[in-house]
């Protein structure tokens, strides 16, 4: 049976807010842009162009880690009361599958486990095709902000 999903987000902005915030970082310099929030996962996509590509004409593998990044932390923010936490990552891994030359690539994120002191969320990336090029895990750390 199909259930609803459950709302997953302690704050949840809708995309145009998302990429206002991202304004002049290392997600605009790569053209990363938020394309739909949903109930439990969170997307974006990325241009295959000179400012993403390596040497040889295809997608670097450090331009799927900085959208795989930038999915998995958002979403950890978004998860959280920024008033009294903040997340910081504590490791990050990617498995390159299949190389993408041109186009865009698609980036969606779902958790695999939040907790009051971590949480870790799956990356999947595929090209315009829809094919998987790169999956990817990122655990962040929640931690109390300090009162002053």
């Amino acid at each position: 049976m199909n259930e609803p999903k459950k709302e997953i987000w302690f704050r949840k902005p809708d995309v145009h807010e998302l990429n206002a915030m991202h304004q002049n970082t290392m997600q605009s310099h790569c053209g990363i842009l938020f394309t739909e929030i949903g109930p439990d996962y969170l997307k974006a996509s990325m241009p295959v162009n000179e400012y993403t590509k390596q040497p040889h004409g295809l997608l670097h593998g450090g331009a799927n880690v900085v959208l795989a990044e930038s999915l998995g932390s958002i979403a950890s923010v978004l998860c959280i009361n920024l008033e009294e936490y903040t997340c910081v990552g504590l490791e990050i891994n990617a498995n390159h599958v299949r190389a993408v030359r041109s186009g865009q690539v698609h980036g969606i994120t779902r958790p695999l486990h939040i907790g009051r002191s971590t949480q870790i969320w799956e990356i999947k990336i595929y090209d315009d095709a829809g094919k998987l090029s790169c999956v990817s895990r990122i655990t962040n750390a929640i931690l109390k902000r300090e009162t002053k």
